[in-house]
């Protein structure tokens, strides 16, 4: 039976940062599709996986970031590569690295990673995967055991492979992104261990050298005792999916777990921070 799905209209003002946080709310929401219009985003949700009613309760409606409006209506399915490969334009990460899809020409660059995304959230457009592909670049992984927590579409973790990690582990709670992380790693030739779940299927001993979470605030600080509880010491955790203003609520929640922060890039609002154990 096809699936009917919901087409939302929002409008945004200012535009940006106001869309990118609402597309990141909406997606931990189960929107599965997103197209930036010139006064919004476009976003596409099952009928049946959306509580109408959920959508004007999100965390950016009580904010001053943006004024937010919208509307939506049911639609025939939806041809979801279209959409994406219509709006998805490759990624540079300095000369470093470079995410593109199947279809865009390749171009020299130390890092190159093909990406397809589907339904998939984390390309290397929004902020908080962008600045993550940043600190894997900057970051030696050299024969290390990597986790990537919430991976998406494994872009994260595909780079930490890159860079020299002897092993690398990928978990996410959508089944449908270890499906697609599982395809790119193929894709990129990269050893991937993808699994469905969350931080309740990780070791209770200390397995891992580095933690890499990009999800949001409120699931980062319920997991923090599970990531600490599953890495090595000395060892590093990445975090982010979080505002600015949530950082100093982060950095508490780490140190009373013996975390020492190192330091954080943020970019339109949205923060990456490195934390050693």
């Amino acid at each position: 039976m096809t699936p009917i799905y919901l087409e939302y209209h929002f409008t945004v003002e200012p535009t940006q940062p106001g869309t990118d946080i609402l597309i990141a709310q909406l997606g931990v929401l189960g929107f599965e599709s997103f197209v930036e219009t010139d006064t919004g985003v476009q976003a596409y949700v099952q009928k049946e996986a959306i509580d109408p009613h959920l959508v004007k309760k999100l965390q950016v409606f009580e904010s001053d970031i943006a004024a937010i409006s919208f509307t939506f209506r049911e639609i025939e399915q939806v041809n979801w590569n279209s959409e994406w490969e219509r709006n998805f334009h490759p990624i540079e990460v300095g000369d470093q690295c470079r995410v593109r899809a199947p279809f865009h020409e390749s171009k020299k660059v130390p890092y190159e990673i093909i990406i397809e995304p589907k339904m998939s959230f984390g390309t290397g457009h929004h902020e908080t995967t962008f600045m993550m592909l940043e600190y894997i670049l900057e970051n030696d992984w050299n024969v290390k055991k990597v986790l990537d927590m919430g991976c998406g579409t494994a872009v994260l973790g595909i780079l930490a492979s890159m860079r020299g990690a002897k092993e690398v582990s990928a978990i996410d709670i959508d089944s449908w992104c270890v499906e697609n992380s599982l395809e790119n790693a193929t894709r990129n030739q990269c050893d991937l261990s993808v699994s469905l779940g969350d931080a309740s299927v990780l070791p209770n001993s200390p397995t891992y050298d580095v933690v890499i979470a990009n999800i949001n605030r409120n699931i980062l600080l319920e997991d923090l005792p599970k990531y600490k509880q599953s890495l090595r010491s000395p060892g590093e955790l990445y975090l982010s999916g979080f505002y600015a203003e949530d950082l100093p609520i982060l950095q508490s929640a780490c140190n009373k777990l013996g975390f020492q922060f190192v330091g954080n890039k943020e970019k339109n609002q949205w923060i990456a921070a490195k934390f050693v154990l």
